[in-house]
């Protein structure tokens, strides 16, 4: 079954020929109407994976991806000519997989998205427990003593990665190259962006402690 990627990119030229490009490259693309309800289409459409621009007619980009993480986990590439470490982090805060700046190589774009489509499938995985804090890989949350938090897709994939190995001393370069394919550049600051969110939501269902920073080592729980 082929994947189905959502393209938000309000230049036509682009938009086409990156369309064309991952058609050939055996996916589906479907662009929506930037004049209409983006946020509607979407649900209409439960793609595979969002490549969203951020410099967009009637909204930006950051905004239309704080809304999409209200309802779902969709993997989203953030595409766009914005190329500062504060726009990129922006993004990542606000909920995005990935951030991959104007002018790019297509065959290198190709690769984080068959990384990112392959790393997010967790399908048919049972849930892991430990020490009372419960992680579901298929419905993307965790719970603890009654309350619940939803994850993005590489927040549970950290703490997926992290539940596997229980009492191990997880390394970032070893958490990187689960996340991303090892041979693509991938800047240290966006393992901590999404550590630093997951964290966050542990906290506001009381799972202060899970995850554990071994200076100079990486991450335990």
């Amino acid at each position: 079954m082929y994947a189905n990627i959502f393209v938000i990119e309000d230049d036509e030229v682009i938009r086409e020929e990156l369309m064309q490009f991952l058609e050939n490259s055996g996916y589906r693309t479907f662009a929506p109407d930037l004049d209409k309800n983006v946020i509607e289409v979407l649900k209409g459409t439960n793609p595979d994976l969002i490549l969203l621009d951020i410099n967009l007619p009637n909204q930006d980009g950051f905004a239309l991806c704080r809304q999409i993480r209200h309802f779902s986990n969709i993997p989203i590439i953030f595409i766009t000519a914005r190329d500062s470490t504060m726009d990129e982090l922006n993004g990542l805060t606000m909920g995005g997989d990935d951030y991959i700046t104007k002018p790019y190589n297509l065959p290198v774009l190709l690769a984080r998205i068959q990384s990112l489509l392959k790393r997010t499938d967790h399908a048919g995985e049972q849930s892991l427990s430990y020490k009372g804090i419960t992680l579901n890989p298929i419905s993307a949350n965790i719970e603890y003593q009654s309350k619940d938090i939803e994850l993005s897709k590489t927040e549970l994939k950290i703490a997926y990665y992290l539940f596997q190995n229980t009492g191990k001393i997880i390394s970032r370069i070893d958490l990187i190259e689960f996340l991303w394919d090892s041979h693509i550049h991938i800047d240290d600051n966006a393992l901590s962006v999404h550590m630093t969110r997951l964290r966050q939501k542990l906290n506001e269902i009381g799972a202060n402690d899970l995850i554990q920073t071994k200076r100079g080592l990486g991450y335990k729980i």
